[in-house]
């Protein structure tokens, strides 16, 4: 695995390690599919690659300790990322709301949303500084 240096980046190599394998599926799989097909063609590579995820990972939501609902994020990644996955030519805001949403929830710090489109992968991070 590289070795990133930056010290202000979360997960630095975990992440680089997630886009790369988003890059080598776009690389083989090209635009177009549908997502599902794309998330199947990530597993893969993440297994691959040797990355520790969990599918469609449960993430209950909870008031006043009561479960009030759930959300189910694609991929949760070595219990740190969480990994949402798009297709179209941009992000949409509700899905970077979304993806705010399930770190709050799970209390976490990083999601990283992987769009694929007809040009390429766009991977955007977010964070979760509460």
């Amino acid at each position: 695995m590289y070795q990133i240096r930056r010290r202000d980046i979360l997960f630095p190599e975990l992440s680089f390690a997630i886009t790369g394998a988003l890059f080598d599926v776009y690389k083989q799989l090209g635009a177009g599919h549908l997502e599902k097909y794309y998330q199947k063609a990530v597993a893969i590579s993440l297994r691959k690659r040797e990355i520790k995820f969990v599918e469609q990972q449960c993430v209950p939501l909870q008031f006043d300790e009561i479960n009030v609902g759930r959300y189910y994020v694609d991929f949760l990644i070595d219990d740190k990322i969480v990994l949402e996955l798009k297709r179209g030519m941009f992000i949409p805001v509700n899905v970077l709301h979304q993806a705010k949403k399930y770190l709050i929830a799970m209390n976490l710090k990083l999601a990283l949303i992987g769009v694929f489109t007809n040009r390429g992968v766009i991977v955007k991070r977010i964070l979760n500084l509460y």
